[in-house]
């Protein structure tokens, strides 16, 4: 077995592509159901679950109420929860994304016997990673084996502990700093380091080599990791691809929630137009109590009667035709103008659910594309890279383009020997 390096990283934190709510090209849709789930939480419920108590108890020493917090969420991100990581005022985000890869897929590709060795110290590692974290609260994780190589996406909410204030609250350095890892700039570097050499001994355990972490700088690069390079490039070329297929389904998702609001304004159009009648019903209504006020003081005597008679006649036939009107139209005017009024109130609550929605998706297609721009930077960087190796290293880049296509077609074959499998185990050959 070859030696392998270990990969973490902080990931972009799609929940939509964890959890596979839509499907990239990079992605095997046969293998999806192999993917391990760890856990998975709903995030919103999640922050109820960890901060609820915590505001509460902050709540109830609070005398006055403009200093009272609502919903611990959206106090700190002004919106609620969403699929995709949400950056507050202070750099602050509303979960982290642990991404944690061992080998590549030239040396450990789904499929492979490598690859099923590695899987398994990837479960080993997430199955301990709480544990080793008890100030890193995961929420949701997954090992993706539908890609080219196994792989985690480990999404937690930092805890930090406080005296005074909210006691409990979303605190990456104040979490680190609780778990023995200082409170400084190097806190993360200081944790990373610690959960790869975790990861490093479980390897070792199975019998995997691991190399030693790239120096950033004044390093000499192997054929083997110039084509990294390339297959760097393909990756975040899969993942803009990624993101621009969840940034499709969100603008499609905007368009139908803007065909809901239209329906949801012309029902309240609508029933605005059936309330001025129903009104006016109870106009009549008025003038029916009046009459009978009237001539209950025309009927007051012999005398009152024989000298208005007339009058008394003219008005008891008003009387007589508005209480016709009146019984034709009870079931409305008794009825039906309070349930259309409840009718607007909940179309009218509906409508601004909708808007809210429409607000929520559109700040997450925002966030969408600002993550294409970025994959786009490292794209045409990496890109530039290779081509100043074509121009200036030739012979090491044949030898890369050479060793690719090997690796290519040994996956590919690989890739339909398991789709044949996989269709003489369902009955279809």
């Amino acid at each position: 077995m070859s030696t392998k390096s270990i990969s973490m990283c902080e990931g972009k934190g799609s929940l939509s592509h964890n959890n596979r709510e839509f499907t990239a090209k990079n992605i095997d849709p046969l293998r999806t159901p192999d993917n391990i789930v760890f856990v998975q939480q709903d995030l919103g419920e999640t922050y109820h679950q960890l901060f609820d108590e915590a505001v509460e108890r902050y709540n109830a020493r609070q005398k006055r109420n403009d200093r009272k917090i609502g919903d611990y969420f959206e106090h700190l991100f002004n919106r609620p929860p969403s699929k995709s990581v949400i950056e507050g005022a202070n750099k602050q985000k509303s979960f982290y994304e642990h991404l944690v890869y061992i080998g590549t897929k030239n040396d450990s590709a789904v499929g492979t016997p490598d690859a099923e060795i590695t899987a398994e110290c990837l479960r080993e590692y997430m199955e301990g990673f709480q544990a080793r974290n008890p100030n890193l609260y995961v929420f949701n994780a997954v090992m993706h084996l539908d890609e080219a190589t196994p792989h985690l996406h480990i999404d937690y909410i930092p805890l930090g502990h406080y005296s005074r204030g909210l006691e409990v609250r979303n605190a990456k350095n104040k979490a680190l700093d609780e778990m023995g890892f200082g409170n400084d700039a190097h806190s993360n570097n200081r944790w990373r380091l610690r959960e790869w050499e975790v990861l490093r001994d479980i390897c070792n355990a199975h019998g995997i080599e691991i190399s030693e972490p790239k120096k950033s700088r004044g390093y000499s690069y192997t054929v083997e990791e110039y084509g990294e390079h390339e297959d760097e490039i393909r990756a975040l070329e899969e993942e803009k691809a990624q993101v621009e297929a969840e940034l499709t389904d969100k603008q499609a998702q905007s368009e139908d929630l803007d065909h809901e609001i239209n329906d949801k304004l012309n029902q309240v159009k609508t029933i605005l137009n059936y309330i001025p009648d129903y009104e006016k019903e109870f106009q009549v209504e008025d003038e029916c109590e009046q009459l009978c006020r009237e001539l209950t003081s025309l009927l007051d005597g012999k005398l009152s009667i024989m000298k208005h008679s007339d009058e008394i006649i003219s008005k008891a036939q008003r009387l007589s035709k508005i209480m016709k009107k009146l019984s034709d139209s009870t079931h409305k005017s008794g009825d039906t103008i309070y349930a259309l009024r409840e009718r607007l109130d909940r179309s009218l609550k509906e409508t601004e659910d909708v808007r809210q929605r429409l607000k929520q998706t559109s700040g997450e297609c925002s966030e969408l594309r600002r993550d294409v721009s970025s994959l786009q930077a490292e794209v045409d960087e990496l890109t530039e890279f290779v081509s100043l190796l074509k121009r200036f290293e030739p012979q090491k880049y044949a030898e890369v383009k050479q060793a690719q296509e090997y690796v290519h077609s040994q996956r590919e074959q690989e890739v339909q020997q398991s789709a044949t499998r996989k269709k003489k185990s369902w009955g279809l050959e």
